[in-house]
């Protein structure tokens, strides 16, 4: 089966004209899976059995609980206490069921890695009592999803000038999300297409993170009475753009909840 490309949502992203295409993506597909899991999924066994074992992050256990749906939370909750209750009992008997991956891994991102600390065995020991944190089904339909974002920037760059010329006066993106996006293109571009996109990608980021400390230095100027009168300029929202130029995400968003 051909591997999808994200094209249509890559090039709507870019043209919000916003910190980061990718942190763009990266909460649509969280939100819209949150309300995939809390919709009428939630009384669908076979998505049931695999949040069973899969479990959430503290993160998305949070957006689970405000997004609202008490009773959709209620039954995710009683069905994962059920298998994690199942699993204290069969820890003694040397019988723990690792949680699953479905058989997929991401194209070339993991956010969140297992504890090693302890050994990498989700069946050994207590390691599968914090495995929810790296097996997360929220995170894992999200890391599904971005190496084909990656790949679809990849293939526009390769194959549309326009894409290419539009992305370069761009806001760029966060950190996470260009180095994930430099290091794919390393990797899969050849020798003439590596020298014509990296420097320009590194151009397009060094442009905007100029442009991002140029904001929160006025930020700060703006506090000193002798500015008070002053414009503020685009150094209003500095506090959080900059938050998310530097980690991802976006800090200033209002909790999730449903409509």
């Amino acid at each position: 089966m051909k591997e999808k490309l994200y094209t249509i949502e890559v090039v709507e992203a870019l043209e919000k004209e916003e910190e980061c295409p990718c942190c763009h993506l990266e909460r649509k597909i969280e939100q819209d899976t949150i309300c995939f899991v809390l919709g009428a999924s939630y009384m669908e066994d076979d998505i049931r059995a695999v949040t069973d074992q899969d479990g959430f992050c503290r993160h998305h256990t949070k957006m689970m609980f405000d997004y609202g749906n008490s009773l959709g939370n209620a039954w995710i909750l009683k069905t994962r206490m059920e298998y994690v209750r199942k699993q204290f009992s069969s820890q003694s008997k040397g019988k723990i069921t690792a949680p699953s991956s479905g058989g997929r891994t991401a194209f070339l991102f993991k956010r969140r890695k297992p504890d090693t600390r302890f050994g990498t065995d989700p069946a050994k020991g207590t390691n599968w009592m914090k495995a929810s944190e790296h097996t997360c089904y929220v995170c894992r339909r999200f890391e599904e999803t971005y190496g084909q974002i990656i790949k679809t920037f990849l293939h526009l760059i390769r194959t549309e000038p326009e894409f290419f010329s539009t992305l370069q006066e761009s806001k760029g993106f966060c950190l996470p999300h260009f180095a994930d996006l430099y290091e794919a293109c390393e990797r899969e571009f050849s020798l003439q297409e590596a020298e014509k996109a990296l420097p320009a990608l590194y151009q397009l980021m060094e442009r905007n993170l100029d442009r991002i400390q140029a904001d929160i230095d006025w930020f700060i100027d703006k506090f000193d009475y002798r500015n008070q009168d002053a414009d503020w300029k685009t150094s209003k929202d500095a506090v959080p753009r900059t938050m998310q130029k530097l980690v991802g995400t976006y800090p200033a968003d209002p909790v999730f909840k449903q409509k």
